[in-house]
């Protein structure tokens, strides 16, 4: 279920980390498991706060969690992720991990007997076409699990860049102690684009300008992710120098605003020369040009 980490623990969104701890520490002492026996719900709280908490207090998490919000932060992180590396005896002493193996799997339910186990994860890589990755979307994909081929349709989040993963929950091993299936993690390769580069959020195209008009300045049209636009080319502006296109880079996605564009001003030098072009050029070489 979808919840903001930062209102879970009652936090401003600039909390430091010190004060997300002492903000964690008082809601785990009032809704800890050994404070409120045999109540789901204080356990189910005190579940949402220990994920917010795992979240927010790794500096890493937190930046990609700011960054694609609750949704798309869910698709990049399975809860492994989400608690990997987490201190627990720090907050709770020795019996932490023991707490979190009980809460999250892989420990023993009160009254000793074993929890079911969780289904083996798999994962799979796809290749996605640059665009896709740049603005979202969705794409079908075969999925072959025990012999059986399923086309399944996953959502790709605006942004997604490669090397990142894609958690589609429940599409794993089933468990063989009738726990929860386990989820399959799509590793995502992006296919390179034959005009369009990445930088972060921005895009970038070359765009060339005849050589008069990168002297005299002139408008030229820009290739983007939908129509063209054209732009103006002020006189004087130099090979390599950068036009911004604003919003028009990587789409938005969460909390994070779209990327822009940057047209790298090129100067268009032809391959043959008319003659009267040559004259032309004569006299401008004449001139110093």
């Amino acid at each position: 279920m979808a919840q903001d980490y930062y209102s879970t623990l009652g936090v401003d969104r600039n909390a430091d980390a010190a004060t997300i701890k002492k903000a964690y520490r008082k809601l785990a002492q009032k809704y800890h498991p050994d404070r409120n026996p045999d109540d789901k719900s204080a356990e189910d709280r005190f579940k949402q706060i220990t994920e917010a908490y795992a979240v927010l207090s790794d500096k890493n998490k937190r930046q990609q969690y700011d960054q694609f919000g609750d949704s798309d932060f869910h698709q990049r992180f399975s809860q492994e992720d989400i608690f990997r590396n987490m201190d627990f005896g720090d907050i709770f002493g020795g019996g932490g991990e023991d707490l979190f193996s009980q809460l999250f799997g892989g420990g023993r339910a009160r009254g000793g007997q074993r929890r079911p186990s969780k289904g083996q994860d798999y994962s799979m890589q796809i290749s996605i076409p640059f665009r896709l990755a740049v603005r979202g979307g969705e794409r079908r994909i075969d999925y072959r699990n025990g012999g059986k081929v399923e086309q399944i349709k996953v959502r790709i989040p605006a942004g997604i860049e490669s090397g990142a993963k894609l958690r589609i929950a429940g599409k794993g091993g089933a468990s063989p102690t009738g726990g929860p299936t386990g989820d399959l993690f799509l590793q995502v390769e992006v296919e390179a684009d034959p005009l369009f580069t990445r930088e972060g959020n921005d895009l970038l195209v070359k765009v060339e300008v005849p050589f008069s008009g990168i002297c005299l300045g002139t408008s030229v049209e820009v290739p983007t992710l939908d129509t063209p636009k054209r732009i103006k080319v002020p006189a004087g502006l130099q090979p390599g120098q950068k036009i911004r296109l604003r919003g028009f880079g990587v789409a938005a996605s969460g909390r994070r605003p779209a990327g822009d564009l940057f047209a790298i001003i090129e100067v268009a030098v032809p391959k043959a020369v008319t003659p009267e072009q040559k004259v032309l050029l004569e006299k401008l070489r004449e001139q110093g040009l």
